[in-house]
Order: C-alpha cells, then sequence, then structure tokens
C-alpha cells in the first residue's frame, strides 16, 4: 500500500461489501457500462481518513453487480476494512471527450444561467448532481447565493433544447428553461 499523492482524483464508485473468504469485495460502479471501473488503475481509497492506493488484480460481473480482488487483501477481514470506502481514480486516466461532450464532473457546481426571460439572464442556482431518469440525463440544480429563488429545479440536460451553452471557463451552464416550472 502506498499513499494517495496530490493530483485530481474523481470518483468512480464504491466497495460495498466483501464476497467470499479470500479478500474480494464487492463493487457499485458510477461508471458505464459498469464495468468500466476496471479499465482505471490504480483505484485510490480513502477509509477512515487513510488513503490508500491500490491495485485490481481481478474484476468480474457477478449477479447485478461486481466484485474485485484487489491485490494484498487477501482475506476476508482484511477486504471488510476497506467496505463502505469510494473508489476514485486520477482524473487525467479519463479518456479525452470530444468537443461539446463533457463529463459529470465537470458540470456539477456550475451556475446554472436561464435566458426564458426577458431582458439579462437569470441565475437559477448551482448544478449538484445529474442523474439519470431512463429518458435522458437531468441536471438537479439547486439554489445558491444571487439566484433568483430557493426552488430546487430538475433541468433535463438535452443540448441544443434546454441546454444552449456549457462555458467551463466563465463556470456556467446557458438554459431556455422557465423559472417558474
Amino acid at each position: 500500500m502506498q499513499s494517495k499523492n496530490t493530483e485530481k482524483t474523481i470518483k468512480l464508485g464504491k466497495i460495498t461489501g466483501v464476497f467470499g473468504v479470500k479478500g474480494w469485495v464487492k463493487v457499485y460502479s458510477y461508471t458505464d457500462p459498469m464495468e468500466g471501473i476496471f479499465d482505471y488503475q490504480p483505484w485510490y481509497i480513502n477509509h477512515n481518513g487513510q488513503e490508500l492506493v491500490v491495485e485490481v488484480e481481478s474484476g468480474q460481473r457477478h449477479g447485478k453487480g461486481l466484485i474485485a480482488k484487489l491485490k494484498n487483501y487477501n482475506d476476508r477481514d482484511q477486504a471488510a476494512l476497506l467496505s463502505g470506502s469510494l473508489i476514485e481514480v486520477a482524473s487525467d486516466e479519463l479518456p479525452e471527450l470530444d468537443e461539446g461532450e463533457y463529463y459529470w464532473h465537470q458540470l456539477e457546481k456550475l451556475n446554472v444561467l436561464t435566458v426564458a426571460t426577458e431582458g439579462e439572464p437569470v441565475l437559477l442556482g448551482k448544478v449538484a448532481y445529474l442523474t439519470e431518469t431512463g429518458s435522458n440525463d437531468v441536471m438537479v440544480v439547486k439554489p445558491c447565493s444571487g439566484s433568483i429563488d430557493k426552488r430546487e429545479r430538475w433541468v433535463p440536460y438535452l443540448p441544443d433544447q434546454f441546454v444552449l451553452k456549457v462555458d467551463l471557463d466563465e463556470q456556467t451552464i446557458t438554459v431556455d428553461w422557465d423559472p417558474e416550472f
């Protein structure tokens, strides 16, 4: 085990429990497809304030979930110590996206402005997180200092329909969204 360095990391999943007696863990993945989490090495694990760097020896689908064997974790008791820990990877391990595509973590905490009002754009709030609904992704916009009101809004993430512009440099997303909705 080694310590994590100071590079930027991205949360890709969570260790949810143990599997068997030989040090395997159950994994909940935020990637799509879920097995994509195994494409990234090493995993940075933060457990009880201790930051660890672990390598995945083997990983596979098991039922509706995933299981992984971590290097140097050879029994159930060792693996159980990691239960509940977040799995992070170095952000520079993520593949580059095409122009106009974004990772969800890039959109979180951006200010959301609407142009559906007369005059200047109005601040609806900040993106707290994104979620899948089945038909499309949705930005959950929570109020912040300077926002038009104290309402939470669920805005469909549909570029060219509701999402007009994403500006990472300005930390803004411009939407066409009625502030009364």
